[in-house]
């Protein structure tokens, strides 16, 4: 017994050891430990088998301690306690939060609420009704004698009807209305309140079988045949119709709130909606390492897209000094192979035009061209078509032809059936003059010289402490 209860506690201890043990500590980064479900989460996400640059885990730590060292200075930066901030993260994480105040059946029950609702109005308005129809157009402009044709036409069809014409066949032939005309005059179920109401009432007058006399309404002559008539359609033929309509009225959204809310005031203390949710993400996330996981993965990005934004994207591309210092010292890496064309092609719809366009250019700074073209010919009407900028062979057929002598052959494009000539105006160089001329590329490698020396500050500033022992089971335990 003594042994038996020696290996019953031994058990437990392992049992409990292993369950202090589930998550150890994988990392700890600026004083902050990070949890291996968090970087396991983090990293299948990135290796996961469509990603085309898949990541061994011993590459993909680096990337993730500097995706963690960019969130605590977003955090130390006190960005995480903005309005904004709090606001969008709020909002991406209630959508993971408020579905699961809801489950199939509410959705069912819903559904059902509205059938009954909606069974009963049509039902006490006299049910449903199948109508054939025939139409001969009048327009509500006609004339006296035109009024009389639609008539007599109407009548005629009407005599051929009780005849013994075939009303499908006299729908396909003769009816003004074509759509239903295709189908043999086939309106199929209507019910009260979707027709004209001159239309309605001679339908609903109507007995399984009866055909009515040629009636007037603002469309023209009408002749109606109903082929049945029935109380509301069964719930299962309409359940999937009800179910779409739930989701396209926002309805879904509704009841969640009125759950969220019921909840709220019968909580004791009451709670806020807020709180309600709160709650309810602090369950799912300690439940759910998924949950959890991606809770954190929408945070963490909101911080690492805003303190990023700040540090190193606007500050690149809104510091002209900087990009023209950046473009100075590494003049040569923006060399060219072949010379390309500065300069504009442009449409006009005549050939005066043209030269006026011409001669606005030569005493127009290239940085201006844009605007002084919109407002010398495209103020009030477009009179021009431009495009601007540094064109490489290749890069713009009216520039091929006219600057490289490309394709002279070639037929114009569509353009020329309203702008009748096209120009260029500009000039060749062999390589960048000035930053501005390689801006796209200088900015970039501007922000990826500032994204280095951010990391690397960040390095410096916090102490990373990598734990290879619990590394080494990652996906493994």
């Amino acid at each position: 017994m003594k042994i038996k209860s020696l290996l019953v506690a031994m058990s437990l201890m392992a049992g409990s050891a292993f369950a202090q043990t589930a998550d150890p500590i994988i990392m700890t980064i600026g004083g902050k430990n990070i949890k291996r479900s968090e970087f396991e989460y983090a990293y299948n996400k990135n290796a996961a088998e469509t990603t085309i640059d898949k990541k061994s885990i011993d590459e993909y730590v680096d990337l993730f301690v500097n995706y963690k060292l960019k969130v605590i200075a977003a955090e130390e930066a006190g960005i995480d306690t903005t309005a904004a901030f709090r606001k969008e993260f709020l909002m991406y994480r209630d959508q993971q939060i408020r579905p699961t105040f809801i489950v199939d059946d509410d959705i069912e029950r819903e559904a059902r609420n509205i059938y009954k609702q909606t069974q009963t109005r049509i039902d006490a308005e006299g049910g449903l009704v199948h109508p054939l129809h025939i139409l001969v157009a009048l327009s509500q402009q006609a004339d006296a004698q035109q009024q009389r044709a639609a008539s007599l036409k109407a009548d005629s069809i009407y005599k051929a009807l009780v005849a013994g014409a075939d009303f499908g066949d006299m729908a396909r032939r003769l009816s003004d209305d074509k759509a239903s005309g295709m189908r043999g005059g086939d309106l199929s179920w209507i019910q009260r309140g979707q027709t004209i109401k001159e239309f309605e009432d001679q339908a609903y007058a109507l007995k399984k079988g009866e055909t009515s006399k040629p009636f007037l309404t603002p469309f023209g002559y009408h002749i109606i045949r109903v082929v049945d008539r029935g109380n509301f359609f069964p719930y299962d033929s309409v359940r999937a119709d009800i179910r779409r309509f739930i989701e396209s009225r926002g309805l879904r959204e509704r009841i969640i709130s009125q759950r969220i809310d019921s909840i709220a005031k019968l909580s004791k203390p009451a709670l806020t909606p807020e709180q309600v949710i709160e709650r309810r993400a602090e369950e799912l996330e300690e439940k759910s390492p998924e949950m959890s996981g991606l809770i954190r993965e929408y945070h963490d990005g909101l911080l690492l897209y805003e303190i990023s934004n700040r540090t190193v994207w606007e500050r690149a591309a809104n510091d002209t000094k900087a990009q023209q210092a950046y473009f100075k010292k590494n003049r040569k890496k923006y060399a060219w192979a072949e010379p390309r064309f500065k300069g504009v092609a442009f449409y006009t719809r005549n050939q005066t035009d043209a030269e006026a366009v011409r001669k606005l250019l030569r005493s127009t700074p290239f940085d201006k061209w844009a605007e002084a073209l919109k407002t010398q010919f495209n103020d009030s009407t477009e009179r021009i078509k431009a495009t601007i900028g540094i064109f490489a062979k290749g890069d713009n057929s009216t520039v091929d032809r006219a600057e490289y002598g490309v394709d002279k052959t070639k037929a114009k494009s569509a353009i020329d059936n309203v702008y009748k000539v096209e120009g260029t105006f500009g000039k060749k160089i062999k390589r960048p003059q000035t930053y501005v001329d390689v801006r796209e590329l200088v900015v970039s490698d501007l922000q990826e010289q500032l994204e280095h020396k951010w990391v690397a500050d960040l390095r410096r500033k916090y102490a990373v402490h990598v734990n290879r022992e619990v590394l080494n089971t990652v996906n493994k335990h």
